[in-house]
């Protein structure tokens, strides 16, 4: 099955319909995507019958856009729709943008492999961020995250 001929691509302008339930997968609490959600641009991925995913594209400056928030349903996860997603996003920022970050949690071994597998690279870290910019712990494959790992990709 090819997933570029099942997923569609809708962005969502309407702030009430913002899929929050989705892109709290992805992100601890709705405050912290309360911080960035209303200056992107918020999409949402479709099979055929079911929203399955959502992301968020903030842009940083004119040469680079920051994908803050990716999340595909866990009954959908392992199958593909990730990398369909990151490729989307390639061909919409192609002619627009010089880079695409994005940051994840120091622990999140799964995340940096699935970012390095889609082209990303490693260029940066941000010190003890989910430590100052969190009330609690967060907690990954059972260890407290604390930096913020930052991947790049050039267009």
């Amino acid at each position: 099955m090819n997933m570029q001929e099942t997923l569609k691509f809708e962005m969502i302008s309407d702030k009430e319909n913002y899929p929050f339930e989705l892109l709290l997968l992805a992100d601890e609490t709705v405050e912290s995507i309360n911080k960035y959600i209303f200056d992107s641009t918020v999409y949402c991925a479709k099979n055929e019958e079911n929203t399955i995913a959502a992301f968020c594209l903030y842009e940083v400056d004119e040469n680079t856009i920051e994908l803050k928030n990716i999340a595909v349903a866990e009954k959908f996860q392992n199958r593909g729709y990730g990398s369909e997603i990151i490729s989307f996003i390639k061909k919409i920022c192609k002619n627009k943008y010089l880079n695409i970050i994005v940051g994840t949690g120091d622990c999140g071994i799964n995340q940096i492999h699935f970012y390095e597998k889609n082209g990303f690279r490693k260029y940066d870290i941000r010190k003890n961020f989910f430590i100052d910019n969190f009330e609690k712990p967060i907690f990954e494959n059972g260890i407290q995250l604390k930096d913020m790992v930052l991947l790049k990709y050039e267009l």
